[in-house]
């Protein structure tokens, strides 16, 4: 893991750029793909320093991979942080992210309006395996938030732009709760990516991705990353955060919020979290995400500009009843979008509701032509799915009203086509589901 220093360097050209350079042996201009499991030593010495983190190096590939750190370097530039940690999936991303701050009985508040994936872990895994109690809140009602801090809290997780409702939270609000109360703010920046939206110049802690979606952008590298804004004082607040701040078995004399004052969440993410719980990304995968990172600027323009004019279109569509996205000027989010993203865009996920309610939500996956039935958003291809019968199934009827993902609500991610073509392919199935629904 290397670090990340500022760069003057515009957003474009770091998305090509950062992280990735020449190979100076061969010349290669094309990252390497580092498939090796293991790494050899100069020397005993050198063995024993890179052991000790004395020395920055190579061990073994489920804790740093030559590949997967040029990757690590690339987001940590982007998302303005000092270090990053990629992960072999988002949903691994948060056990990631938590491990370093959280015991057995300890606290956190979430809202309640985020990724079905993380709703269930936070509700059902972390509190059975793990003994974390999650409190969800209205991400609407920030107040609520700071009601729920106890002196067991450790951290405040919200979406900046929440899958798949859509929802932009007051970002410098959040982070003044948490500021308030010496603990974290963890922002999941996926839908956004920080081409839209830059969470530590907000006041956020700590970024989490899951590279899977916008960052890869192709549907073929699973992924994730939790990025350190290295902002945290963690030796501040040292009795609530002693992974950070006392010493760690394995790493003898070793404090890393001490001993790493420019990114010491990330160091431990790597020497501790990746070491012990294993959770490491493939390089294959890391190859590929630096290959869609490079577009992510292009395409990010080009979902949001997409997703506005089908927004717009469903919006006066006789057969949705409404149509909830940041980007249009009707939406509660609509003030904050223009506030935390860039040109006021909503990036490309949107929900919309259909007057035929369940019936005619299955209806419409079911007779789409253009877009693809599946359960992943950022893609370049235009994507839908019902989410009550799919990604939010596990959750009750309150639950999923509360998630924003009710029986009549169908989510899409618009791609990269042309918006007319989009339009006319929804426009076709909706009515061929409103005469099957007659």
């Amino acid at each position: 893991m290397k670090k990340t220093t500022p760069s003057k360097l515009q957003f474009e050209t770091l998305a090509v750029h950062s992280g990735t350079k020449p190979d100076p042996v061969t010349g290669a201009t094309s990252p390497a793909i580092h498939q090796s499991s293991s790494y050899v030593f100069r020397d005993t010495k050198h063995a024993a320093n890179v052991f000790a983190l004395k020395e920055p190096g190579f061990i073994y590939s489920r804790v740093t991979n030559p590949t997967v750190a040029q990757l690590e370097e690339k987001i940590a530039a982007l998302e303005g942080g000092t270090g990053a940690t990629c992960t072999s999936s988002g949903l691994s991303t948060n056990l990631l992210a938590f491990s370093a701050l959280m015991s057995a009985g300890d606290e956190f508040v979430a809202t309640q309006k985020l990724y079905g994936g993380s709703a269930g872990q936070f509700r059902d895994t972390f509190s059975r395996s793990f003994g974390w109690t999650c409190h969800f809140t209205d991400p609407d009602k920030p107040e609520d938030f700071k009601r729920k801090i106890t002196e067991k809290t450790k951290l405040i997780f919200i979406e900046s732009l929440s899958n798949p409702q859509g929802v932009i939270p007051d970002l410098e609000f959040y982070a003044k709760i948490a500021q308030d109360a010496g603990i974290p703010l963890i922002v999941d920046n996926t839908v956004a990516t920080p081409y839209l939206c830059k969470p530590f110049d907000y006041g956020a802690d700590i970024v989490v991705h899951s590279t899977t979606k916008y960052f890869s952008g192709h549907g073929q590298a699973m992924g994730g990353a939790v990025v350190d804004g290295g902002t945290f004082d963690w030796m501040k607040h040292a009795k609530k955060f002693l992974q950070l701040t006392t010493e760690v078995s394995g790493y003898r004399g070793v404090i890393f919020a001490r001993d790493f004052k420019e990114c010491p969440y990330a160091m431990y993410n790597h020497a501790v979290g990746l070491r012990d719980l294993g959770m490491n990304q493939q390089p294959m995968n890391a190859y590929l995400t630096m290959l869609g990172m490079e577009t992510l600027p292009l395409r990010m323009r080009a979902h949001s500009e997409n997703a506005i004019k089908v927004a717009e279109y469903l919006s006066k569509h006789e057969a949705v009843s409404w149509v909830s996205f940041a980007g249009l000027p009707s939406s509660p989010y609509y003030k904050n979008a223009q506030k935390y993203m860039r040109n006021g865009w909503a990036s490309s996920l949107f929900t919309f509701g259909l007057k035929g309610g369940y019936n005619a939500g299955t209806a419409l996956v079911e007779n789409v032509q253009l877009f693809r039935h599946l359960a992943n958003i950022g893609d370049t291809h235009s994507l839908i799915i019902h989410p009550a019968s799919t990604t939010h199934a596990q959750l009750t009827d309150e639950q999923k009203i509360a998630a924003g993902c009710g029986p009549d609500v169908i989510r899409v991610s618009i791609g990269i086509e042309a918006p007319e073509d989009l339009m006319a392919d929804l426009d076709q199935a909706l009515k061929t589901a409103k005469a099957k629904a007659a």
